[in-house]
Formats: C-alpha cells, structure tokens, sequence
C-alpha cells in the first residue's frame, strides 16, 4: 500500500545550522533513502522550494483568490514529499520512524486514497454528456 509522508521543517531553525551541520543532515537523509529504494519501499520523492515561493489558492465567494506563501500560518512547512510502499500504517511508521529528516520537523504519514473507481464513474458520466451534446 502506498503511503504519503508530508516532511515538515522549519526554515529558520535549517538555516540557523552550519553548512557542515547541513551537508551531514542531507547526506544522512539521501543515504536513507537510498536504503528505502533498495528494499523497495520508496516509490517518489520531491523537496519543495521555500514557502516564500508558493501560492495558495482558495475559492472565496465564487472565484479563486490567490494569496502569496502557504496556507499554514505555522513555523514549520511542508519541505517535501516521499511515497512511501509499506504493508500497513505501523509499517510506514517504523520506515520513516528511522528517516533522519524527522530530527529536522515532523513528517506526516497518510494512506493513499485509491480514486481509480470514483475516477472510471466520472469518465462514464462524462463520456454520456459529450454524446448528448
């Protein structure tokens, strides 16, 4: 089953460590990962760039407002995602349990919502309104 894990950070703490201290975190986090992959468990990855370069949308009295920065009015923002196959919740928790980026910010662990049925209903009732248009 496939797990996403929301890697949380807070960038003013990031950036109060020295590079040194940087470099060995990140080589400590790759590494892991690097061990995920072999055992087949990491499925995708991405890191996100600073929350000073998003956008948050929002439908607000029916049109979409657009405000600078992320929604969260938190310190720690996402930093990143990794898709993560393990047999059940207990197991995603012991993988990223051991992931070196949780001494950085929390990491966020959710089950993937198979959409796949919900998904083929849509294409039907939609592939019946283009033929009576």
């Amino acid at each position: 089953m496939k797990y996403i894990c929301l890697g949380y950070f807070d960038e003013k703490q990031w950036e109060a460590l020295s590079e040194t201290e940087q470099n060995t975190l990140m080589d400590e986090c790759f590494a892991y990962d690097d061990v995920l992959r072999k055992n087949g468990h990491f499925a995708a990855g991405e890191a996100l760039q600073s929350p000073r370069n998003a956008a948050t949308l929002r439908w607000t009295n029916g049109n979409v407002s657009i405000t600078d920065g992320p929604y969260a009015e938190t310190k720690e923002q996402l930093g990143g995602i990794l898709v993560l196959e393990a047999r059940d919740l207990n197991h995603a928790i012991q993988l990223i349990s051991k992931h070196p980026g949780v001494k950085v910010g929390p990491f966020e662990i959710r089950p993937v919502e198979d959409l796949s049925a919900m998904v083929a209903e849509s294409e039907r009732r939609r592939s019946k309104e283009r033929k009576a248009s």
